[in-house]
């Protein structure tokens, strides 16, 4: 057996048609986090001489893999073969062809940067490609997640005009909106659509120079730059692009030198009709220390706010995230986790990644009990379980003097709305009815009422400190009942 996997391993030139299922099989297993859907449209080319070659189509996907996943392959390539491997990605048609003289053969290049004392770059990117790095032509230079991509961005109340204009502007740039300006919380999907657009220009205009970057990186570069005597070259490379985006542009504030270094890259790049995409969390009046000058041109263009999630969008952000993860959740763990994360979307994911871990390390299905675990809430059985919609009914109508028939009726006012909102809370909160099964038996209404009640509450529960203390109350006494 030995033998036979050496000359396997030495001379062939395809690989083992068990071997490749074997390997990704390996990497659900022990490396969940990291896999994604489309590792099934991966192709292995080739075992030869220790070196297994895997071809990858989409240049994101290339860059995800060298950077996030190239260990874990060959951990599961040599768990398969039982012999030492290393892992390439490669594209066989564009390598092959040429490709990188052949997609850009009359746009020339950035200077070389020279290198200071320390054998820096003074005019490259930092190494770090989270931080942000251009688009040459070179893949290898991607810092874009293909995670990020308009498929994968949930639309909901709180984001649909700035998603409108992001895929507007993938398929127009330099027309549709210039600049179009995103701005809103952390992990509430300004990132995902930055890196949306770069995705969708990547893949209709592969020779597009792109230049994706953070801000931070944008005014260290000219700091290095400024005292390295390297501005001629900083300037070739800011102002020689086809799209400009730049995340968490409100760092620019209070830098005069570096906002008037942006002011004319900005000036430039607008008059030559190329497309500028900025981010940050606030709308640009309310960035302090920013001159007006670009306060003025950064609402030439669209200007587009996020807001906070609702839970029904919630809910279809981590089925999303479940989707390109490739795995699957019972709907009660979907509701759970879109109940208790009410904040943004890297909350979700943090969430999904923890109880994703801890049913690997426990070796079992992912269950609402294991899930309340994971998160550090006590187990749900105790209430949940046993509170019923009757009981919460029967305490809400008692302190409310009003019938059950009442609020399964069609009536609006106050005093019965009010009552029916509070039961359509707590039934969303103390028991494991679905929104539209919660509706229903409040008078067939659909889960969008029932969602709106939802907030009613919280929003009055946040304001109304005597109301709060009835909710409470209830709350208490719907505990007891049950």
């Amino acid at each position: 057996m030995e033998t036979s996997s050496a000359a396997r391993l030495s001379m062939t030139t395809t690989i083992d048609t068990a071997l490749w299922p074997d390997i990704l099989a390996y990497l659900r297993l022990k490396h969940p986090a990291v896999c994604r859907h489309w590792f099934e449209q991966l192709q292995p080319i080739d075992l030869d001489g220790g070196v297994l070659s895997i071809h990858v189509s989409n240049p994101v996907h290339k860059r995800y893999l060298k950077t996030k996943c190239a260990e874990y392959f060959r951990e599961a390539a040599q768990e398969a073969t039982g012999n030492l491997v290393s892992v390439v990605f490669v594209n066989r048609d564009t390598e092959e062809a040429g490709w990188r003289s052949s997609t850009k053969p009359t746009r020339p290049k950035p200077a070389k940067p020279s290198r200071n004392g320390n054998g820096q770059s003074t005019s490259e990117l930092p190494s770090s490609h989270e931080q942000g790095v251009s688009w040459s032509g070179d893949d290898d230079e991607l810092p874009i997640s293909p995670d990020y991509v308009f498929d994968t961005f949930v639309n909901g109340p709180g984001n649909r005009l700035a998603y409108a204009a992001s895929v507007a502007v993938a398929n127009q740039p330099g027309e549709a909106y210039n600049p179009m300006y995103i701005h809103g919380g952390v992990g509430l999907g300004k990132t995902h659509l930055l890196q949306g657009i770069c995705n969708a220009m990547i893949q209709t205009n592969p020779g597009a120079r792109i230049c994706y970057l953070s801000c931070d990186t944008f005014v260290s570069q000219f700091l290095d730059c400024v005292q390295g005597g390297m501005m001629k070259e900083f300037r070739h490379r800011y102002r020689h692009v086809d799209v400009l985006v730049v995340d968490d542009i409100q760092f620019l504030a209070g830098r005069e030198r570096t906002q008037e270094e942006f002011f004319h890259t900005f000036n430039e790049l607008y008059h030559a009709k190329k497309q500028i995409v900025l981010s940050s969390d606030k709308p640009p009046s309310e960035i302090e220390h920013l001159e007006d000058r670009l306060i003025s041109r950064f609402q030439w263009g669209l200007v587009a706010n996020i807001t906070r999630p609702d839970f029904e969008t919630r809910v279809a952000i981590i089925r999303s995230k479940l989707k390109v993860r490739g795995i699957a959740m019972p709907d009660d763990v979907v509701n759970y986790i879109a109940s208790k994360m009410d904040s943004n979307a890297r909350e979700l994911e943090g969430a999904l990644t923890t109880i994703q871990a801890t049913a690997h390390h426990l070796g079992g299905a992912v269950t609402l009990a294991m899930a309340h675990e994971a998160l550090g809430d006590p187990p749900p059985q105790t209430r949940s379980s046993q509170t019923t919609l009757q009981h919460i009914v029967e305490h809400v109508t008692d302190f409310y003097r009003v019938k059950l028939v009442e609020l399964q009726s069609k009536k609006r006012h106050k005093s019965i709305t009010e009552p029916r909102q509070v039961c359509m809370w707590l039934a969303r909160k103390c028991t494991r009815l679905s929104l539209q099964e919660i509706g229903a038996y409040f008078g067939g209404r659909d889960h969008t009422t029932v969602m709106h009640s939802i907030r009613t509450v919280d929003d009055r529960l946040e304001q109304d400190n005597t109301f709060a203390q009835q909710i409470d109350h209830l709350e208490g006494r719907v505990a007891q009942l049950a």
